[in-house]
């Protein structure tokens, strides 16, 4: 159920009523509490199955409504649309923008970029000459502010935000965070961005389960 929660972009609410039509009966804060004790593992176990992404990254920020405020969720993708890492974040500074990157980095440390491209934020070029100071970033490095090459990643926040949009909302940054993982875990999943032993709905759910060694 956490893994439908994740994948279709529903409320807690709606998702227990389909629940009982099949004759489980489960609260919704019960669901609630699984996606923020699970998405996190998932997250890290699925690593091994993401595979390579192309040295050509593409970096943006979205807004994310929490708590009454807007905040931000940076995020990165390859060249061809590849899902790469994300952070949620009350500022979009430089301070942010080091930190994410650097989080990227580490995350793809055994397939680092050939070029970074961003939209026009200054805080991008400060975070990255960091970067490449401290030795985590090769100097080689190409960074690019190009919107037409960002179509990309524009586009797929559009796409995580139609999943957003049917969950309410969120209250507060540690499970929206949390929750958000979820999201972009098993969005990269079901587009086939991992590697599955099987193709389809079979592939994705002998995936997870042996994320957790439930599979035969």
């Amino acid at each position: 159920m956490r893994c439908w929660y994740c994948k279709y972009g529903i409320s807690y609410r709606d998702l227990a009523e389909m629940m009982q039509e099949y004759g489980v009966s489960v609260d919704p804060s019960t669901i609630f509490r699984w996606v923020q004790r699970y998405a996190p593992e998932i997250e890290k176990r699925i690593r091994q199955y993401q595979g390579s992404r192309s040295g050509s990254w593409r970096v943006d920020e979205t807004y994310v409504r929490i708590g009454g405020g807007w905040k931000y969720l940076f995020r990165v993708v390859d060249k061809h649309g590849q899902f790469i890492d994300s952070m949620l974040s009350a500022r979009r500074d430089t301070g942010a923008a080091y930190r994410f990157l650097r989080k990227a980095l580490k995350m793809m440390s055994e397939h680092p970029p050939s070029s970074i491209t961003t939209d026009k934020l200054a805080s991008y070029p400060k975070a990255i000459r960091r970067l490449q100071d401290e030795g985590l970033l090769s100097k080689d490095v190409e960074h690019r502010t190009s919107k037409y090459l960002n179509n990309i990643i524009e586009a797929d926040h559009g796409a995580l935000k139609r999943m957003i949009r049917p969950t309410r909302g969120f209250q507060r940054m540690k499970t929206a965070s949390t929750t958000l993982k979820g999201f972009e875990v098993m969005r990269m999943v079901r587009r086939g961005h991992c590697v599955l032993g099987h193709r389809g709905v079979t592939g994705e759910i002998r995936l997870v389960n042996q994320l957790f060694n439930l599979a035969a």
